[in-house]
């Protein structure tokens, strides 16, 4: 803002009650129209007028994908500052405030439910369900050459699944931890490692968005397929970054942007792919450097989806 009137304007558009719970609501991270709608309890419509002013005065950001729109406190710049400010002075005993954080936390839990149940259904045949929307072979030899044939002490693998990338990776760590919400999942990757004498390595049941202090820090943090399922994908990537220790890294595998809405519809899927400047703005919050990331086009362009790996490492010990 360079002038009284660009600074009147973002007063003006931050100094209206639902807007200020606006802002507060997406400082505990990015939301969807849909679940702002049912959190604030007003029509769509009326959500969507409050959310464009708040983003033309660049208060926030709004991302389209698809039919959906996701909308977060702009990450940087004067607008966002200004966010950042007026939330910290908010009471946390302020009723509108306590009654928008008891919605937001039943509405993530009604998601992570779904998800759940979706997981329960398919974790036999998981595997197989996953290989026929991706180039699986050249995703997975990329991730083992990404460990640059290294045997770390720790690698812990979030969202684990039937885990897989705990099998994939047996030779590349000494103790392996694969964490998932899914007790359906957790049973199939515990059957699959036994089965192949993976001994070194262990799954446990956990909420990887709110992760344990118990599992310890790892060199390498996998996160494989899994961050789509997350209406914030940041907000998992900052709890994943306290479980990395100093100098270590993470392997990200998820897709880039696409417009297949049935893949939210019937798999559970929030967001319809991850963006580079996503990905960079979410890993630059976490303290975290994107230092390469290589893309997988689907063999069959018209049905299939493009997958990314990112390698994100720590480089806090090298500033100065």
């Amino acid at each position: 803002m360079n002038d009284t009137a660009d600074l009147v304007g973002v007063l003006r558009a931050a100094g209206e009650t639902t807007r200020l719970r606006l802002l507060a609501l997406l400082a505990d991270g990015e939301q969807s129209v849909k679940d702002l709608t049912e959190i604030l309890g007003q029509s769509q419509p009326r959500v969507s007028r409050h959310l464009k002013l708040l983003a033309d005065a660049g208060l926030i950001t709004r991302n389209a994908e698809g039919a959906w729109a996701y909308y977060g406190l702009a990450p940087e710049g004067a607008g966002g500052d200004l966010a950042r400010w007026l939330i910290g002075r908010l009471s946390p005993d302020d009723a509108d405030r306590s009654r928008d954080r008891q919605r937001l936390a039943t509405v993530r839990l009604n998601q992570a439910e779904q998800a759940a149940a979706y997981f329960a259904t398919v974790a036999d045949s998981w595997d197989l369900l996953r290989s026929l929307h991706v180039p699986e072979e050249a995703v997975e030899a990329a991730i083992v050459e990404a460990m640059q044939g290294r045997v770390v002490d720790t690698l812990i693998d979030l969202g684990t699944g039937t885990g897989r990338m705990l099998e994939l990776l047996a030779g590349h760590y000494r103790r392996g931890i694969g964490i998932d919400a899914s007790r359906e999942m957790i049973a199939v990757a515990r059957a699959k490692l036994a089965a192949c004498s993976i001994g070194h390595a262990q799954v446990r049941l956990g909420d990887i968005a709110d992760l344990d202090a118990g599992a310890g820090r790892a060199d390498v943090i996998v996160v494989h397929q899994v961050l789509h399922y997350f209406d914030d994908p940041g907000r998992v990537l900052a709890q994943a970054r306290r479980a990395l220790k100093p100098g270590g890294e993470m392997l990200i595998v998820d897709f880039a942007p696409h417009g297949l809405e049935f893949l939210r519809s019937h798999h559970a899927h929030r967001r319809l792919g991850l963006s580079e400047a996503q990905m960079a703005g979410w890993a630059r919050a976490a303290d975290l450097k994107v230092t390469e990331l290589k893309s997988f086009p689907p063999s069959n362009p018209t049905e299939g989806l493009t997958v990314c790996l990112w390698r994100l490492t720590d480089e806090t010990d090298n500033a100065t």
